[in-house]
């Protein structure tokens, strides 16, 4: 199938937000609750910051697993690395992810105030300025074969499910309503146009995944 763009372990609310009001240096997910929408992953024998033994094994896990599964690069849009808006004020602060960033490719921010790239552990950020299209080219590029995941916020998966250009979506719904915030979708039956659909129940019952993939 050649490269895929990807959306892995994308989370949302029951009615369809993926981050809540409010974004801040101190709440990344505004007056959401990340751990409402993690727990599903956090309960995992593979989620990576398991400090101790034990955690669930099956379908969750397996979704937690296959985050990184073939994939040599990320897009992600700037509200995802930060809370800055419009310049570069202070090109110190390195980003949500600290020292060892989850990510373990080359990452790809949107933004339309570049800065210059840096490394964190094996994770290098690159800023860029581009359309989806030109992103996606970029990001394949670096991924040398592999898969690119698109990580996200909601804003910048609707750009690039506007300009058809994803492949693949697992997004796990919460039943956490948020009434608020920057929204995925109204309905997840939109897709439903371009992409056949799965839906399977957690079997922890704290989310139903929903698995799209192009007709």
């Amino acid at each position: 199938m050649g490269q895929l763009l990807r959306v892995q372990n994308f989370m949302v609310s029951s009615d369809g937000f993926g981050t809540g009001e409010g974004q801040s240096l101190e709440r990344p997910f505004g007056h959401a609750d990340p751990g409402e929408l993690f727990s599903w992953a956090g309960a995992t024998a593979s989620w990576p910051n398991r400090t101790d033994p034990g955690g669930s094994r099956g379908l969750d896990d397996y979704f937690t697993r296959d985050f990184a599964r073939n994939i040599g690069a990320e897009i992600m849009g700037r509200n995802k690395f930060g809370p800055q808006r419009g310049p570069w004020e202070n090109e110190e602060w390195k980003g949500w992810w600290g020292d060892e960033p989850p990510f373990h490719t080359p990452v790809f921010v949107l933004t339309h105030h570049p800065r210059p790239s840096f490394t964190l552990s094996d994770t290098t950020f690159h800023f860029i300025d581009a359309d989806p299209a030109a992103a996606l080219g970029t990001a394949k590029e670096a991924a040398r074969g592999k898969d690119v995941r698109l990580g996200g916020g909601a804003t910048t998966i609707r750009e690039f499910l506007d300009a058809d250009l994803v492949d693949t979506l697992h997004i796990a719904v919460s039943p956490v309503k948020l009434g608020a915030g920057v929204k995925l979708w109204d309905s997840p039956d939109e897709l439903l146009d371009r992409y056949h659909r799965d839906v399977v129940p957690s079997p922890g019952g704290t989310v139903t995944h929903h698995l799209y993939w192009r007709k």
